[in-house]
Order: C-alpha cells, then sequence, then structure tokens
C-alpha cells in the first residue's frame, strides 16, 4: 500500500491509486452506495421530502465511516487530490457567514420578538441549503476518490444509461395512464409530474444528463455493433420522455447536449484523420470552446424565440397564469427582482435559499403568490451569494471544463474518452437549462450531476494488459462455439 502511495500513476487523486490498488470491501460498498443514493431519491420523487434524506443522511455517515476504516487501514489519508470540491467549499463557507449575526436585526420591536441577526434574511432556508451542501460534497469528494478504476467507471456508465432508459419508458407509461399523479399515488398541487418527478421540467434535466452519455456511447467506436442499436432505442426513449414533458428549456438542453458530442467527436475524427494527429489533439480544448460558444448563442437565440414567442405558462409549480400582456410570462418580473436583490446585497447576498423571502420586497404582484426561484440559476446565486459566491460557480465550471477537455484529449480513442464526452455534454446540458430554470435545486438531479462531473474528470487506473488479453480469449472462444 505505501509503495502505491510512493508512486501516482496519474496526476491529480495521489490516493486513487492507494484505493484501488487493494479494492476492499469497504471500497466497494463505497462505491455501490454511490450509485445507490441517485437512483434512491430519484425514485422517491426526487429526494424532495424531508424523509428521504433520513436515508441520504445515514447513506453519507456510512460513506463517511468506511472511507475512515479505509484510510486507517492504508496508514493514510485516501482523498482524491482534485480541486473540483473547493468552489462547494467556498459557497459552504460563504452559507455560514451568511449565518453569523452580523446584521442590524431591525424589525423585530414590531413584530414584538427577538429579530434576527444573521446576514441571511432566511436563516432557516439558509441552514436547510448548508446541509444539503455538505452531502453534495462529500459525495462528490468520494466520488472523485472512488471510482478509481476502468471497471468501476464502466459500471457506472452503464448504470447510468440503463437506468435513464427504464425510467423514461416507465414515465412515458405512466404519463399516458395517470398523467396528474405519481406512481398512481400522490396529485402534486399546483405542479405538473412527470415520472417520480413532481416537476415535470426537471424529469427533461435527467433525460438530457442520461442522455448525453447514451449518445457518446453511440458515436464511440468502443461499443460492441450488437449493443449499439439497444443504445439508439434508449436514446430514442429518453428523447420521447422529454418531449412529453413540454419542457421548451429542457427540450433546449437535450438540442445542447447533442450538440456538444457531436461537435467534439467531428474534432476527434477529423484530428485522427491527419498525420499531425498531435498537433490537432493539442487544439481540442479551443476548437471545443469555439465550438460551444457558436453552439451556445444558437440555442440563446433559439431560446429567446421559444419562451417570448410562447402562449404557454412558464410559471412553474405556482398555480398561476401570469398578465396577458406578459410576453414572458411572468418570467422577465423574477429575473428583474433577483437583479433588484443582488444590487442591495452585491458582496454575500441575501443568502442561500433566502430568494423566496427577498422577493416579497420587491414584488410588484402585491403578495399574492410566493416564488421561491428565480428560474434562472445564474441570477439566483448572484441574488442569494453576491459575488462572492457567483465566483465560486464560476470557478467551479471553469475547472470542470478545464479538466474534462483535458480527460478527453488525453483518453486516447478509448471507452474513458467517450464516458468522458458524454459526461461533459450532460453537464453542459445542464449548465444550458440553468438559464431557464432551476434542475440542479432537485436533490436527485444534483446527485446526478455529480456523478456526471465524476465521469467526465477522474483519472481511472485503465485495465491491465492481462485483463485485456483474457477478454479477447473470452470472445474468440464464445465465437467459436
Amino acid at each position: 500500500m505505501n509503495e502505491s502511495l510512493e508512486t501516482p500513476q496519474q496526476s491529480g487523486p495521489i490516493d486513487n491509486v492507494a484505493a484501488g490498488s487493494h479494492s476492499s470491501r469497504l471500497s466497494s460498498l463505497i462505491f455501490f452506495l454511490l450509485c445507490f443514493v441517485p437512483i434512491f431519491t430519484t425514485l422517491l420523487f426526487g429526494g424532495v421530502d424531508n424523509a428521504t434524506w433520513i436515508i441520504v443522511t445515514i447513506c453519507w455517515v456510512a460513506i463517511i465511516l468506511m472511507w475512515l476504516v479505509e484510510a486507517w487501514r492504508a496508514k493514510g489519508l485516501i482523498f482524491a487530490a482534485d480541486p473540483l470540491p473547493l468552489p462547494l467549499t467556498g459557497l459552504l463557507l460563504i452559507g455560514l457567514i451568511q449565518l453569523l449575526p452580523l446584521g442590524s436585526g431591525a424589525g423585530g420591536d414590531i413584530l414584538n420578538i427577538p429579530a434576527s441577526r444573521s446576514l441571511t434574511l432566511d436563516p432557516s432556508g439558509t441552514r436547510f441549503f448548508l446541509s444539503h451542501l455538505v452531502v453534495y460534497i462529500v459525495f462528490l469528494a468520494a466520488c472523485l476518490t472512488f471510482i478509481n478504476s476502468e471497471k468501476r467507471l464502466k459500471k457506472l456508465v452503464f448504470l447510468v444509461v440503463i437506468f435513464g432508459s427504464v425510467l423514461a419508458f416507465v414515465a412515458i407509461i405512466q404519463r399516458l395512464a395517470s398523467p396528474e399523479s405519481i406512481y398512481g399515488l400522490r396529485a402534486p398541487l399546483g405542479a405538473i409530474p412527470f415520472g417520480p418527478f413532481v416537476n415535470q421540467h426537471h424529469f427533461a434535466s435527467l433525460m438530457l444528463m442520461t442522455g448525453g452519455v447514451t449518445l457518446s456511447l453511440i458515436l464511440g467506436k468502443t461499443a460492441e455493433q450488437n449493443r449499439k442499436p439497444l443504445l439508439m432505442i434508449a436514446l430514442a426513449i429518453m428523447a420521447i420522455g422529454t418531449i412529453m414533458t413540454g419542457s421548451r428549456g429542457g427540450l433546449i438542453g437535450f438540442v445542447s447536449v447533442a450538440a456538444f458530442v457531436l461537435i467534439v467527436n467531428f474534432v476527434i475524427r477529423k484530428g485522427s484523420s491527419r498525420s499531425s494527429e498531435t498537433e490537432e489533439t493539442q487544439k481540442l480544448p479551443r476548437i471545443v470552446t469555439i465550438g460551444a460558444s457558436f453552439a451556445v448563442a444558437v440555442l440563446l437565440i433559439l431560446a429567446t424565440v421559444v419562451f417570448l414567442g410562447g402562449d404557454d405558462s412558464l410559471v412553474r409549480g405556482l398555480s398561476m397564469n401570469a398578465a396577458a400582456d406578459d410576453i414572458s410570462s411572468g418570467r422577465t418580473h423574477f429575473w428583474s427582482v433577483a437583479i433588484k436583490i443582488f444590487f442591495e446585497h452585491p458582496i454575500l447576498g441575501a443568502g442561500l435559499d433566502a430568494f423566496g423571502v427577498a422577493f416579497t420586497k420587491h414584488d410588484t404582484w402585491h403578495g399574492i403568490f410566493r416564488v421561491e426561484q428565480a428560474h434562472n440559476e445564474y441570477l439566483q446565486i448572484l441574488a442569494e451569494t453576491g459575488i462572492v459566491g457567483f465566483a465560486c460557480i464560476a470557478v467551479f465550471i471553469y475547472l470542470l471544463f478545464r479538466k474534462g477537455l483535458r480527460t478527453i484529449t488525453n483518453a486516447g480513442s478509448g471507452f474513458r474518452q467517450t464516458a468522458a464526452i458524454g459526461a461533459l455534454a450532460g453537464c453542459f446540458g445542464i449548465f444550458v437549462h440553468s438559464f431557464v430554470d432551476f434542475p440542479l435545486r432537485t436533490p436527485s438531479n444534483g446527485f446526478f450531476f455529480l456523478l456526471l462531473v465524476a465521469i467526465a474528470t477522474v483519472s481511472v487506473k485503465a485495465a491491465g494488459k492481462g485483463e485485456s488479453h483474457r477478454r479477447k480469449k473470452r470472445r474468440s472462444t464464445s465465437h467459436s462455439q
């Protein structure tokens, strides 16, 4: 174990080698829980109920305890030296600062009760958000540490594809059989469900994440030919499910995912067909950045046309319709209020998950409705955490794409490259969808997003020559029989 720590195989996760060199039962159990939590929260209404988080917290504690035991056995830290969790930790620190009693506490005398002196306008909401954020940070760190071999990576990738396709199929059947309820048992008020999700638009978010991985496998060179028809059927089911949700933001995100996968694969194949393969590979990040920027510009234009020209209500889960003369169906009102909140609290924001409270001051709809989300994650982060929090998110996105593109560039043409393209495409789709919605505020989508982050960036130990030789031998034996 000490030798593996002294000679790390790849840059970044120094301790990944230690965690994977002697794959113990505890390490396998941790990997199982990392796969279990996203699926479990998805099936239980997207994890929006507090009761679901009791089980999630138990899994979280189990992961930490087993992780500590593994470190004790290895006589050293088992931790991926990856900077990706750091921006999220910075967001956590901002939330803790917002809870400090540094505010004025004005208004307490009017109500004859002690007023909160914290910087956040909604201390309970901020505490609740931080409790979830701690779980997310540990979950991401565990993914980056224990998804440490190509074998585990393949299991995870195919789990994402299979779960996404099966869930889409069941959700389509459910929509046709009982469109107003979940599992025929729960009928959410003021929202349109789809599959296990209370919000149909967040089901579309999950589909664009799983669809990106599926499309990348179809276009990749590593998938066996007899599997590609099955992958195409799976992708078609996901696409049909996305269309049936009626989520224009989700559909735009799905198209952006497809564009990302197609552009990256085109650049890779064009580069490999030339003699100067090394030179073209080095140009990949720059070309992908230009292509992605062009795709974003086209998608934003398309989004403007669809969202401003549509006649359907874009107000999610509020049981209301905006005024007839409002061509954006109320969305521009949310965005303008978010900007006003940001200008009032430009440095540290109004408080994590405090948008609903801060909204009431600038609401010109006379407080008839309680709006808790800005329907633009970037504006909401600005309003809730100010410039400092927005910088943390910007750094996270930058680190993700920098390392993800580097993984694609250095992985060659094998399964590692295909998985990284699909996962990074799913993340890109979520970032596009977040311009007009709040997909990552649903816990299960947050967990699946972090899984994709890990798939796109982790340094894994490739299968040894002996193992690949045994696979080829088994294949040749089965063909001869």
